[in-house]
């Protein structure tokens, strides 16, 4: 299975998940079965909020699931459309959050928890950035 997590700077397993996944400058993709890790920029950081698009940001990488802080219900429904799964991250870094997917420990997003816009008191239940 391909896992994508959100990160501000690719920095492999110990990246820190990012708290958005639209404005998350780049992803690090992990394969569980491989154990492959990767490193990908998000072609589509820069879009007008509600706009994301989560094929296009992930440049053409074929995941199974995403694990992020933070979502956009526009982005959580271009994932979910496109078959990816999506789970709510804990702060800290990809190594720590793919033990606790693993185990189960990783709940997938609620779509009426997503975030609603980028400025303060938004009230999304995100972390980080």
């Amino acid at each position: 299975m391909k896992l994508c997590f959100p990160v501000e700077r690719p920095e492999g397993l110990q990246s820190r998940v990012y708290g958005h996944f639209g404005s998350a400058p780049a992803f690090v993709i992990v394969d569980t079965e491989t154990s492959q890790v990767d490193a990908v920029t998000n072609r589509d950081q820069h879009h007008q909020h509600g706009r994301c698009s989560p094929l296009k940001a992930l440049d053409g990488h074929a995941v199974d699931a995403v694990v992020v802080g933070g979502i956009g219900r526009g982005a959580l429904t271009g994932l979910s459309q496109a078959g990816i799964r999506v789970f709510a991250a804990h702060p800290g870094t990809v190594a720590e959050n793919l033990s606790l997917w693993e185990a189960g420990h990783l709940p997938a997003w609620d779509p009426d928890q997503v975030c609603g816009g980028h400025g303060h008191g938004h009230g999304c239940a995100h972390h980080g950035p």
